[in-house]
């Protein structure tokens, strides 16, 4: 997996560009990661639901729980569903809207220098395999060219958003992506 630190896109991945992000503040190093969870309808997987959410096509008549979104406008940088596969929707140079109210160490608005990863999923289902095999890719490729993304600065969107949000939630593994992570 590599990026194109032209373009700011994953080769060999598909990309479905959102509108919701804009342009990194000038000068902004982009030196954090945050994984999220995302399932629409909650609990259910497999739907087209999510690329629609982040691309503002979502009908929100399909299901009672999408009229509680439908003034949200959000996006993460990538998904990768219960199969493994990902799809980009922000270029990683680009600000994806993904982390809202946030702070990391005193740094606020972490939508400015990190880049947001979604995990088709919720805080209490377990995460496949295939998930964390393509996360690790994906963290691999990135550390690659933003070198500032150690370990350490692998964070849960509960982590920068204590009060909001609990999401990747206790089924991730944090210890299995800290084993299978290089640096």
């Amino acid at each position: 997996m590599l990026v194109n630190t032209k373009t700011g896109l994953l080769e060999g991945v598909r990309y479905l560009p959102s509108p919701n992000a804009d342009i990194r503040p000038e000068g902004t190093e982009i030196d954090l990661l945050v994984i999220h969870n995302i399932s629409l309808p909650p609990g259910e997987f497999g739907f087209s639901f999510i690329d629609d959410f982040f691309t503002n096509t979502l009908d929100f008549s399909l299901h009672p729980y999408f009229t509680e979104i439908r003034d949200l406008k959000v996006s993460s940088h990538c998904l990768i569903n219960r199969e493994g596969k990902i799809t980009q929707y922000v270029p990683f140079t680009a600000r994806a809207w993904h982390a809202g109210a946030s702070c990391f160490q005193g740094r606020e608005n972490c939508n400015n220098y990190s880049i947001g990863i979604e995990l088709e999923g919720t805080d209490d289902i377990p995460y496949t395999e295939s998930q964390y095999k393509s996360l690790v890719g994906l963290i691999t490729a990135l550390q690659s060219v933003y070198p500032n993304i150690t370990r350490d600065r692998i964070v849960g969107h509960s982590t920068i958003a204590p009060e909001r949000k609990t999401d990747p939630g206790f089924s991730f593994d944090w210890g299995l992506l800290t084993n299978l992570i290089k640096r």
